[in-house]
């Protein structure tokens, strides 16, 4: 096959799979790994050292440096610090106990070297935020589960390429003399540590001052990691992977530095590469040497999941307010992801040009990793979690994507029924006003990538779509249909509106409207104005939802019923159903209209 049709072959495949991923609420990982296996050892369709010759190692190099570096941008010490001593002892001591505790069961079990056993015992260390984040929405743990899993997930990618990084780099240099060696080692940690804080510093700075120009940020910021990536390289051997990580992590935490589309645009490219490397490097997964090292595999995984994961997280987790059954849903949702994948393809390309022999069995056993890992704790956690008694029933919260002082009224108002809520705006004068009223919040665009890396939506089951802003409207509304179905996606009605500047908006997104009676933004807007409040009133024998109706004279804006079993149901364009005797009403009333 063309060298141009398999490109674009593989282009292909990797959307499809993302696709599929999103539509089935699992890892993309997993189709990505299927498609890969199958166009390479299965099928003979691809032969990535064929297709790439000697660009392979460059391209698994930079694509490994922008990822990292993307990685590194989220790592941001201020959100660490929100989470809690358990995640900085997750990334810490629970990967050095992982690390320690792995690597000689690698060397035992599976007959590696000591040198080989603790590189991949540090490439193991990672799970990674894009096999984590999707089996947190299909498993449903409660609160604090998910916030230490997401973000020991986002938090570790960098840590623990870091160490692999230097034990790599120990192991390189480890034919030599001692005296040596821990020069090298040390030439290697000082370049890459001080060309990382340098051009962090002097990228923060620009960025500060506004040097260079918005839409070539993302291609100057792109720009200046391959080249800090590649200079730190020819500074000292291969510490540019260590250089571009503490660039990242130093930009994530530079002062007035807005890094969100930077993330954005990198998180955008990371895809892509991620896609399309996962299926490169699949395609060189050896099927022979995968069943000849299955025995001793399995074992190395038992040791990792059963005794490094208990002790790494037992020992993180002392002294907290954990209990046991949420420790062991945590030990348990531990899969590694692409992170790993792309390392360990990395440095065994490299070990390879050195001439080290069966350098690619690093390989074949990190994707048994990933492969076990995932798959098994996919089909497993959710019953896991339920046994434990730790999963969150069927979320029933709202999402509140606006912060207008109605927005907050009603949240307050579904707080007070016992429902989860959880308000959104890119306004940061009514994101205030909502922590000051002590409604959860999150500044920022609920369908941003940033978003869906940190937004907890622990309990959240619907989105209401309330804010002024017409375009982002569309955007929060289809992107939310995409997550939980278009059935759970709600909007105000655009009557007043007589179409989009430059667009006409999507049937989809049409169905979704119509919530409050039929309301506008501006009408509510304009209720809340004169003096309307929310009330809550119960129906019964005596006073039916007609008698309601009857004594606010179809003045009211209904919002809500509270039917007998505390369940919330919102009222759409009409009501076809009227509420029954038991339920409770919650409506928009002006104080003159009250009956």
């Amino acid at each position: 096959m063309e060298p141009v049709v398999l490109l674009v072959l593989i282009g292909l495949l990797s959307i499809i799979c993302q696709l599929l991923a999103h539509r089935i609420k699992l890892p993309a990982i997993l189709p990505l790994l299927i498609a890969g296996v199958v166009m390479g050892p299965m099928t003979g369709i691809l032969d990535s050292d064929a297709l790439f010759g000697d660009l392979l190692f460059p391209i698994v190099s930079l694509s490994v440096a922008i990822i990292l570096f993307e990685g590194a941008l989220s790592l941001n010490f201020t959100d660490l610090g929100t989470h809690g001593r358990t995640v900085r002892n997750l990334v810490t001591l629970g990967v050095a106990v992982s690390w320690l505790v792995v690597a000689p069961a690698a060397h035992w079990l599976l007959d590696m070297p000591w040198a080989f056993a603790f590189l991949f015992s540090a490439i193991v260390t990672v799970t990674g935020p894009t096999v984590v984040i999707p089996m947190l929405r299909a498993v449903r743990p409660n609160k604090h589960i998910g916030q230490i899993l997401r973000w020991e997930g986002i938090i570790i990618d960098p840590i623990g390429a870091i160490l692999a990084v230097l034990v790599f780099e120990f192991l390189v240099s480890s034919q030599n003399a001692l005296a040596h060696t821990l020069m090298a080692f040390g030439k290697t940690v000082l370049a890459g540590t001080s060309l990382g804080i340098l051009c962090g510093y002097l990228l923060s700075a620009t960025l500060r001052k506004g040097l260079i120009p918005g839409y070539l940020v993302n291609t100057a910021v792109l720009t200046v990691v391959l080249g800090v990536f590649e200079g730190a390289n020819l500074a000292a051997h291969e510490s540019g992977l260590l250089a571009v990580t503490i660039m990242g992590v130093w930009l994530a935490n530079a002062k007035d530095v807005d890094v969100e589309g930077i993330l954005e645009f990198k998180e955008t490219l990371s895809v892509l590469l991620i896609s399309g490397l996962f299926i490169i490097l699949a395609a060189r997964v050896d099927f022979d040497q995968l069943y000849a090292i299955a025995g001793g595999a399995i074992g190395v995984i038992v040791v990792m999941l059963l005794v490094a994961r208990p002790i790494g997280v037992f020992l993180s987790s002392w002294g907290s307010s954990l209990t046991w059954q949420q420790k062991a849903l945590i030990v348990w949702m531990a899969p590694r992801g692409i992170i790993a994948a792309a390392v360990s393809a990395l440095f065994a390309l490299k070990l390879e040009q050195q001439g080290y022999d069966n350098a690619n069995l690093l390989v074949s056993l990190v994707f048994f990793v990933i492969i076990f890992t995932v798959v098994v704790q996919s089909l497993t956690s959710k019953r896991l979690a339920k046994m434990l008694g730790v999963r969150e029933p069927a979320p029933v919260g709202f999402l509140i994507f606006g912060g207008n002082e109605f927005s907050r009224m009603l949240a307050k108002e579904l707080m007070a029924a016992d429902v989860a809520v959880k308000l959104a705006d890119t306004n940061w004068a009514s994101i205030s006003a909502a922590r000051m009223e002590g409604i959860p919040t999150y500044f920022g665009n609920p369908s941003s990538e940033h978003a869906q890396r940190t937004l907890d939506l622990t309990g959240i089951g619907y989105v209401l779509v309330l804010s002024p802003y017409k375009q982002l409207n569309s955007l929060v509304t289809q992107h939310f249909q995409d997550v939980l179905g278009s059935e759970r996606v709600f909007g105000l009605s655009l009557a007043e509106q007589k179409r989009f500047e430059g667009h006409q908006p999507n049937e989809r997104y049409l169905k979704s409207l119509g919530i409050f009676g039929n309301a506008t933004y501006g009408k509510l807007a304009s209720l809340v104005a004169k003096g309307a409040r929310l009330k809550k009133t119960p129906l019964t024998e005596s006073y039916r939802y007609e008698d309601y109706q009857q004594a606010n004279q179809g003045t009211f804006t209904p919002l809500f019923m509270v039917d007998p079993q505390g369940r919330v149901k919102l009222f759409r364009d009409d009501v076809s159903t009227p509420p029954t005797p038991g339920a409770q009403i919650i409506s928009l009333i002006r104080p003159e209209d009250e009956g």
